[in-house]
């Protein structure tokens, strides 16, 4: 039998790779031991196992069953880990949900899922102006702090914690979360995590980051999202603590470092540019942090923000639908490159017909697992997606790198019509739909322009109804209310026509390559924010 990759069994074997079963288990090693904080209430690993087991309970109580789905949309809070433990204990999937979402796209994750129960916090309520739940599968909706006036009638404050149920026989293949990643050409696809996928996150990021039991993992980044949830794990399975931020603060970053004792930070490609583009100050270094993860920072930043703070910077490359599969520990990374692949992985870089491509050749990387489950196991209700994406039994990641010759891979660009900001990833297909859905734009086509953060900004280009004398700023206003704040345009530009092929499909390379002109409406320049409702 080959051995698996990092002696994981040696953590736990294959059959034990379940959340109630590790947190059982853990709890029976480390104790008292903080294992997770979320604003300033705490939880031991012991104290966990409760939680888990009472969370569950009020969901049985509601009639929530193994198998069914719950949304939930809420930042991060000490809510947020009830649930999340709640209905891996009681086996359920957990749906977490941006809470940037907003009209059509909120609709579709609620459509798609089937979740039958959400919760919500009250500040959010305002999203669901747009989603039309009456024709939906919700039956109910719990809000987290009361709800005010002109909440959904189905809306009931999030009742107290239950009495104690026994955790469920999950099996490690048993999704645990789906995750709603955007859309490239269509709609937001719910991505079927397993337990053995985060069991595997946790185990390989800890080992890369060199993640002990005395260690403190403060992470900013929100729990809806694969990265912060990974942080988790990686308190569970090394017997560290996990603290959750209630977000990112260029201010406050480095102060709420040395207040948290940290030792390990997370952060994402344009917080690093962020940071270093504030005045030099003496906090910057007034911290225990020894390392960050931090995937997607460009490398001529790397060596200047460890210089600065002290943090040395992991990159790697890792995708919700895969793991943290391509990384090289720090003495051996080479910024500007992902690393090499990680053991317990296989990949290749391949043309257009999934043949593999040169040594310094640009092509598709795609991906392979070694291990049962370390990978997602498809996207939920879109069996086609999902045939799309494993065609030849590999994972076809959309991303173009190139691979060296001694193995360090770059990455290139994104294959797929998608917009990655403030790392967060936009469906341009979402986009476009709500900007057709104004009855004085014909058509429209929104796409990337780099920003000088060395990430994307959002662009449209749109096409208004004849006699039309819709403006920038009305655009804007009409979008806010019914995409994430993130996905509103930056830049918009008025054109007769778009350019398109002879069969009538917009050509978006050649908006792409003109990029910003002397006609283009740049909504910063302007001073025209985004309310975020």
């Amino acid at each position: 039998m080959a051995r698996e990759p990092l002696d994981a069994g040696r953590l736990f074997a294959p059959a034990d790779r379940s959340l109630a079963v590790m947190l059982q288990a853990q709890a029976l090693k480390f104790g008292a031991r903080r294992l997770v904080q979320s604003g300033e209430r705490s939880w031991s690993f012991a104290e966990a196992v409760d939680l888990a087991a009472r969370s569950a309970g009020r969901f049985a109580a509601a009639g929530i069953e193994r198998g069914d789905r719950v949304a939930l949309m809420c930042e991060n809070r000490p809510e947020f880990i009830e649930i999340f433990l709640g209905t891996a204990w009681l086996g359920a999937s957990l749906v977490p949900i941006n809470t940037a979402s907003r009209g059509l796209q909120l609709r579709h994750i609620l459509d798609n899922s089937g979740a039958r129960l959400m919760v919500i916090e009250a500040a959010l309520l305002g999203a669901l102006e747009h989603v039309g739940l009456d024709t939906l599968k919700v039956e109910t909706i719990w809000v987290i702090d009361r709800p005010g006036a002109g909440a959904p009638t189905i809306a009931r404050l999030l009742p107290a914690l239950g009495e104690p149920v026994a955790p469920a026989a999950t099996q490690p293949s048993e999704t645990l979360a789906i995750l709603y990643t955007s859309g490239t050409t269509g709609p937001s696809k719910g991505v079927c995590c397993p337990h053995a996928q985060f069991f595997w996150w946790g185990v390989n990021t800890a080992h890369l980051l060199g993640v002990r039991e005395d260690d403190v993992l403060c992470t900013p980044l929100p729990l809806f999202h694969t990265n912060a949830l990974n942080t988790l794990f990686q308190a569970l399975i090394t017997g560290a603590t996990a603290i959750f931020e209630s977000r990112f603060s260029a201010s406050s970053f480095f102060s709420t470092l040395a207040a948290r004792r940290a030792s390990v930070t997370y952060l994402l490609g344009a917080m690093v540019p962020i940071l270093l583009s504030r005045p030099p100050a003496a906090e910057e270094s007034a911290h225990g942090v020894r390392i960050a993860l931090a995937p997607g920072v460009p490398g001529h930043f790397h060596a200047e923000f460890t210089k600065r703070t002290g943090i040395a910077l992991l990159d790697g490359y890792g995708s919700t639908e895969t793991n943290f599969v391509i990384c090289t520990p720090i003495g051996a990374a080479r910024p500007g490159t992902m690393g090499r692949i990680f053991e317990g992985f296989a990949a290749r870089v391949v043309d257009a017909e999934d043949n593999e491509v040169p040594d310094g050749t640009p092509g598709e990387l795609m991906l392979r697992a070694e291990a049962p489950f370390a990978f997602a196991t498809g996207y939920f209700a879109q069996p086609e997606k999902t045939v799309e994406a494993w065609r030849n039994l590999w994972f076809h990641t959309g991303d173009r790198v190139v691979r060296e010759p001694d193995g360090y891979f770059k990455f290139v660009d994104r294959l797929k019509d998608a917009i990655r900001r403030r790392g967060e990833n936009i469906s341009s297909f979402e986009v476009e739909q709500v900007l057709l859905s104004h009855p004085e734009i014909a058509t429209a086509a929104a796409y990337p322009v780099r920003s000088e953060l060395a990430e994307d900004e959002v662009m449209a280009a749109v096409v208004r109804q004849p006699g039309s004398t819709l403006d920038e700023v009305a655009i804007i206003r009409f979008c806010e209310t019914r995409m994430p704040y993130f996905a509103v345009p930056r830049f918009l530009e008025f054109v007769e026509t778009l350019p398109a092929t002879e069969n009538g499909k917009i050509q978006k390379y050649k908006l792409r390559e003109r990029g910003i002109t002397d006609r283009t409406w740049d909504r910063e320049a302007a001073g025209v924010t985004v309310r975020r409702r």
